[in-house]
């Protein structure tokens, strides 16, 4: 006689993605913006910190850009682990930033290795072409990340589901890629102060177009 255990457990997410329209950026932008203004003080100091560590880093050339690399990850985990607390109307907290040092710092940091090979590689292509990658690896970084957190993928397929996801809806991040670098342009104008709003509101964007992509299949 077979026995089963009910309720039948659901299948583990694969990675599966989907195809969105190009204006669903705008509302990823919008989603950002909403997720900012819930707690504008704590995200504007979860920016400050950010500017300190990278700052911090710098003062070692060698070292800096290994560091940030192996960094990024972890650090992009924190701040998409911040916007999920928001959007569950949880309490968002400065020490939100390091919440995925304490639980996924492993798979984080293969990722952060393979954050470092990509940039290095696009360095090697020339100035012009790792401006040109650079948004789309950082995006991949950033949806590897989530993928790892949230549905606990192991690196190596979190990046396959990443870059999939990505090359599926190329014209959309590439419309997205330039929205955004054109808003850091004017961000940077006023001494970069518009960065403490501009890099909450990236962060939110990123988490918005995650939940589009992977979660709404």
């Amino acid at each position: 006689m077979v026995k089963e255990t009910f309720p039948i457990p659901a299948p583990m997410f694969n990675g599966a993605s989907r195809r969105v329209d190009v204006g669903n950026v705008f509302d990823w932008f919008r989603q950002g913006w909403v997720i900012f203004l819930a707690n504008p003080g704590v995200w504007m100091a979860m920016t400050v910190i950010l500017i300190v560590i990278l700052s911090g880093l710098a003062i070692v050339p060698w070292f800096a850009g290994l560091a940030a690399c192996l960094l990024t990850p972890l650090l992009a985990a924190g701040l998409l682990l911040a916007c999920r607390k928001v959007e569950r109307n949880e309490t968002l907290e400065i020490r939100d930033l390091f919440a995925a040092f304490q639980s996924h710092s492993g798979g984080l940091a293969v990722l952060g290795v393979f954050y470092m090979l990509a940039m290095l590689g696009g360095g090697l292509l020339g100035a012009p072409s790792s401006l040109l990658l650079g948004v789309p690896i950082t995006l991949s970084i950033g949806f590897a990340s989530a993928l790892l957190v949230f549905n606990r993928l192991p690196p190596v397929d979190a990046l396959k589901a990443s870059c999939h996801a990505c090359l599926r809806n190329f014209l959309v991040f590439l419309v997205y890629g330039l929205i955004s670098l054109i808003l850091c342009f004017f961000a940077a104008l006023p001494i970069g102060l518009g960065f403490l709003v501009l890099g909450p509101v990236l962060a939110g964007s990123v988490y918005a177009s995650y939940r589009d992509i992977f979660i709404a299949v």
